[in-house]
């Protein structure tokens, strides 16, 4: 039997034994998704002024700055 045949034969059996209307997330899967969607915001939230205390500003280095003031004079 090949796998395109017992798939044919498996789908109107799954079909009959379940009804959409009782297979549902329900208030559980509600609960869940909101949990993991207030989490999420609060982790955006840190992150965001975790970055905004970020100073991206590289000191010079001190060999660079010596060959330049010399360059300069």
């Amino acid at each position: 039997m090949s796998a395109h045949q017992a798939l044919t034969q498996l789908v109107p059996i799954a079909a009959k034994e379940f009804d959409e209307n009782k297979v549902t997330p329900g208030v559980l899967g509600f609960i869940v998704f909101a949990v993991m969607a207030l989490a999420v915001w609060m982790l955006m939230k840190s992150m965001n002024r975790h970055m905004g205390k970020v100073d991206f500003e590289e000191a010079p280095e001190p060999a660079k700055t010596a060959r330049t003031a010399e360059a300069s004079e």
